[in-house]
């Protein structure tokens, strides 16, 4: 993965820019799928889910979303993937227990999740459809690019990064543990196989400004000082917006 042109932020994690796609449809792949041990997983951590968006048409791999409606001690939405963990990531040397994972994101009870649920799969309605937009791309991102997404990655809407909706100024990803969930939850089984979950975690341009800055870890000491949630708040308070300017 590395060689002497790699790039390297300022706290020392390489950046990985990656040109769009010239390979088309590639035709998914089905080598190493753990679909019954993953939907177990889901069910005995996550919840159970009310309903499912499957694709119509995937490519690399097939990708399912998996929507767990909230409960009385549970107020939020969780959305998890399965489908990513059908081919191994292209993992650097030594990070073989990272070959394989899931992502999940978890939104607020008011979220039109359901409700409105096929009219915004197939209007693109970014308000609400952009959470399942960014499972889908990113479970998608390491099999297209020939990379892989691990604990800490960042990744920007965009190059520059661009809100992911008119009603947010939230413009990127950051891969983190579900720490919402117990550990056990973090890592699914499989035989020999290890599928790791991780969880979507938006931030603001500033946010990853910061974090190439003085890595994940800082930042995540100061959204938790701001008290920030997990679960998405389209409005939640920019911890660096004073501090640094534009990716």
């Amino acid at each position: 993965m590395e060689n002497s042109s790699t790039e390297y932020s300022e706290s020392g994690n390489p950046i990985y820019r990656h040109k769009d796609s010239d390979e088309g449809y590639v035709l998914p792949r089905q080598v190493q799928t753990s679909v019954e041990a993953l939907e177990k997983h889901i069910e005995t951590f996550f919840g159970k889910p009310k309903t499912v968006f499957h694709e119509l048409i995937s490519s690399h791999v097939h990708i399912d979303v998996h929507i767990i409606e909230p409960t009385p001690e549970r107020d939020y939405f969780v959305l998890v993937t399965t489908g990513m963990s059908d081919l191994p990531m292209w993992v650097p040397r030594g990070n073989t227990e990272f070959q394989f994972a899931e992502l999940l994101i978890c939104l607020p009870p008011n979220w039109k999740v359901l409700d409105d649920g096929e009219e915004n799969v197939t209007g693109k309605k970014e308000e609400s459809y952009w959470p399942i937009r960014a499972l889908k791309y990113l479970a998608r991102f390491p099999h297209v690019y020939k990379t892989w997404l691990g604990p800490l990655h960042t990744i920007p809407n965009g190059d520059p990064p661009h809100p992911f909706a008119d009603n947010t100024k939230l413009s990127g990803i950051m891969l983190i543990y579900p720490e919402l969930f117990p550990k056990e939850a973090w890592i699914c089984r499989d035989g020999a196989k290890r599928v790791n979950f991780f969880y979507l975690l938006p931030l603001y341009t500033e946010e990853m400004v910061f974090k190439l800055k003085k890595g994940g870890e800082t930042l995540l000491e100061k959204l938790d000082e701001a008290g920030s949630s997990s679960v998405v708040d389209i409005n939640r308070r920019n911890v660096c917006k004073k501090r640094f300017g534009i990716l």
